[in-house]
């Protein structure tokens, strides 16, 4: 029995799709890019993002200040803004080319080739709103494991390390990347049907049209 219809392959791109993009959004707003610790006070946690540094103690709590100057930032932190915000903005807009290019949604019902364009746009902006997540969180980790092992520092300097906001950088670009994939394979699933429909008369068309009445939802 086929579960998978093209309306619920849209529905569950759609869903991976905003997943990918909360994930991305806190991502880029949360001050756990890196994280350090002091041998000489184990009381204190440093925590570095995109825009604060934190400090931690178990007297004060958590103490944020943001960067006094974008250009005293290190390159990977610069980069890494712009290419955050462009992830957040693609995939805002993937959601919404998404939401009107819906089966079911009352918009553009007269213009079926404008409703797969824009699931198609969808699609590609759910990419590149993917890669744009992935590239910043990789240049940030590469950068970090390179200072970490860098023989020039002396031992006993505390060096920065992975924090939290990495692995859910990596996991909201995954998850856009294949929200945009699932939004091609709607589409292809849409080309397909329209195709055995021109053909009414076949039994192929008639037990695929049976299947699908009996699982749409």
């Amino acid at each position: 029995m086929v579960f998978l219809t093209t309306k619920m392959m849209q529905r569950t791109a759609v869903f991976v799709t905003c997943g990918g993009l909360v994930t991305s959004l806190i991502t880029t707003f949360l001050p756990l890019w890196k994280t350090m610790n002091s041998e000489l006070n184990e009381m204190e946690n440093w925590y570095s993002g995109l825009w604060h540094t934190c400090l931690y103690t178990e007297e004060v709590g958590v103490q944020c200040k943001a960067y006094e100057s974008v250009l005293a930032l290190p390159l990977d932190l610069q980069v890494s803004r712009v290419l955050m915000l462009v992830s957040v903005s693609a995939g805002a807009l993937a959601v919404l080319a998404a939401f009107l290019g819906m089966e079911g949604v009352e918009l553009c019902l007269k213009h079926p080739k404008l409703k797969r364009g824009l699931l198609i746009f969808s699609g590609v902006l759910s990419w590149v709103s993917g890669l744009t997540t992935l590239a910043p969180v990789s240049f940030v980790a590469y950068t970090t494991v390179v200072e970490f092992w860098d023989e020039g520092f002396p031992d006993v300097m505390p060096r920065w390390e992975y924090g939290e906001a990495m692995f859910s950088g990596w996991f909201g670009g995954l998850a856009l990347v294949v929200g945009g994939t699932l939004f091609f394979i709607a589409v292809c699933m849409g080309h397909y049907d329209q195709g055995a429909l021109s053909i009414p008369n076949t039994p192929q068309v008639k037990h695929r049209m049976q299947q699908y009445l009996k699982t749409e939802v």
